[in-house]
């Protein structure tokens, strides 16, 4: 009987195990079958692969050109001047940083935002490993969120950060735009620079990106670790050019470190915050990472150091950078002069290897560095943009921007969709350049809303936020991650209410006027139709969450 019993037990036993079986192999087989849209995207994208596309789009250092005029003459060789434009980024950042603090705001407001960014990045590093999802903050948001408010919310943070990725895919060709026509001033002095001749050479980078992002998606991880090895080899070179070249004609260091200006109108504090938006801008964007998770081995622990790893890097490079560009330059009277020539930075190169020769060389790694970031640019707008079209979360155009095409293994409408946008902005360029630095400069504050609302949720839920999730303690924050939190949104409301003031009061005439509060108001009159149209009835949130999730997390 006892014998009759044993045999019963095991057979049962037997039955389980091989249900058991069945129903892990069901679960394998449906966590690595990818869904439709996805099915097409390959894990090209290694640890080195993913930190050259981010270092390379945090290449603070290689910064941009700006143009800007003055209001009145200058009148002291410090600089006394104010300026009627936002500006773009970092290196280009003397237009708006040296009256706005000065070289105070240039050198120790960069270690500012890189606190800031930090706190950004470690807050939403930490979500990514728990949750590593390729719409990044708009899956965080759903997730997080009350299910009561979830839908809403979620749309609205995957509003906030495509439309801020394909603000910023602009950058990179306007910038390098004028790197060339700045290269064409220094040689011959005589040169005018037209619109149409800018708008050409824009047309000309953005076209090799779109190129490589339809037909080379398989290049591109190998493009990504050659720009990012570019982009060390370029800091090293000019910060030992730029030195050497200038030796025994240095600032001061008071000039380096403590001098203070503010020409702005505002008050100081003021200045000092307006003058941290080049920081910041230089230091956007180090949530690239997550929006490449489907094509990246690993995701949850290659994903977050990423992220942190680009920010740390794109904070030293830039440091020393500025430090250098500070030490070498003999005249800012000339640099701030140069906005409708050859631009602050090819200024600052010529001033300190006193060669045409020597200065369009060392330009020569900005400008590569922006052919490059233009690539990296369309690559994470189109793939955040696949991510809320396939859920439905732009409306009609989802069913033709959703598909990745079975031949060439790339969202192809959504590479088309976010070039065409970036067109766009350059014609608007033809007859405002104040409407597309307006545009430009929106960028950060519409990420930055994006990254607020997933870190705002983390913190009201604390530990909840994460239960039942996988735990690493080297992501885990623990009992720091509401003052982490906290701090970094307190960063986050304040520099992004900030950077919609004008950057000098009074405001006289619509070009000293900051138009980016305009482009923010239409962005999200956009979503606010978008969702009362259609997004309230369709969208439901990102689709096959749960597989995508369990496939990331077993990748």
């Amino acid at each position: 009987m006892a014998s009759s019993d044993e045999h019963l037990h095991a057979d049962v036993h037997d039955e389980k195990a091989a249900d058991a079986a069945k129903a892990t192999a069901r679960h394998t087989a449906r966590v690595h079958s990818v869904v439709e849209n996805e099915v097409h995207l390959e894990r090209n994208f290694s640890f080195l692969a993913s930190l050259g596309l981010a270092f390379t789009l945090l290449n603070s250092w290689t910064g941009g050109n700006v143009r800007f005029r003055r209001d009145r003459d200058p009148d002291i060789r410090g600089v006394s001047n104010k300026l009627t434009r936002p500006p773009l980024c970092r290196s280009g950042s003397l237009s708006l940083v040296l009256p706005s603090g000065g070289s105070v705001s240039m050198v120790w407001g960069l270690l500012v935002s890189a606190v800031g960014t930090m706190l950004m990045c470690v807050s939403l590093a930490e979500i990514c490993h728990f949750l590593p999802l390729s719409g990044g903050q708009y899956d965080w948001a759903y997730i997080l969120a009350p299910e009561s408010n979830r839908n809403s919310l979620a749309f609205f943070t995957g509003w906030m950060a495509t439309a801020g990725w394909v603000a910023l895919a602009a950058t990179a060709a306007a910038l390098g735009s004028t790197f060339v026509t700045g290269i064409i001033s220094l040689w011959h002095p005589s040169y005018s620079a037209q619109a149409w001749q800018g708008f050409l050479i824009y047309i000309g980078i953005l076209l090799q990106s779109f190129v490589l992002n339809i037909f080379s998606v398989r290049l591109l991880p190998h493009i990504d670790k050659f720009a990012g090895l570019w982009s060390m080899v370029g800091i090293v070179t000019v910060i030992i050019v730029c030195l050497v070249c200038s030796r025994g004609d240095y600032q001061p260091a008071k000039a380096v470190f403590a001098q203070w200006t503010n020409e702005t109108g505002w008050p100081n504090g003021m200045a000092f915050i307006m003058g941290l938006l080049q920081s910041v801008f230089g230091l956007t964007g180090f949530d690239a990472a997550t929006h490449m998770i489907e094509e990246m081995p690993a995701p949850k622990k290659n994903a977050p150091q990423v992220m942190v790893s680009a920010v740390i890097m794109g904070t030293v490079t830039s440091w020393l950078f500025m430090i250098v560009l500070l030490f070498c330059l003999t005249s800012f009277d000339d640099v701030l002069n140069s906005g409708a020539t050859t631009g602050p930075l090819l200024t600052i190169y010529y001033q300190a290897t006193r060669s045409r020769v020597g200065a369009t060389c060392l330009i020569m790694f900005n400008l590569m560095a922006f052919v490059f970031v233009q690539q990296v640019l369309i690559t994470v707008s189109s793939r955040m943009l696949l991510t809320l079209a396939r859920d439905r979360g732009v409306g009609q155009l989802s069913r033709f921007l959703a598909p990745v095409h079975p031949t060439l293994k790339v969202p192809v409408w959504s590479i088309i969709f976010c070039t065409f946008w970036v067109v766009v902005f350059g014609l608007i360029n033809l007859g405002s350049a104040v409407a597309l630095n307006a545009i430009l400069s929106s960028s950060v504050v519409l990420l930055q809303i994006s990254y607020f609302v997933p870190i705002l949720l983390a913190c009201l839920r604390g530990e909840k936020a994460f239960q039942g999730y996988d735990r690493d303690a080297r992501w885990n924050l623990g009992r720091w991650r509401r003052p982490i939190n906290a701090l970094a949104l307190v960063f986050l409301a304040v520099t992004t209410i900030c950077f919609m003031f004008p950057p000098i009061i009074p405001v006289n005439s619509g070009s000293e006027m900051n138009w980016v509060v305009l482009v923010v108001g239409i962005v999200f009159i956009m979503c606010g139709v978008t969702w009362l149209v259609d997004g309230r009835k369709r969208f439901q949130g990102p689709s096959e969450l749960e597989e995508r999730l369990a496939e990331s997390l077993a990748s």
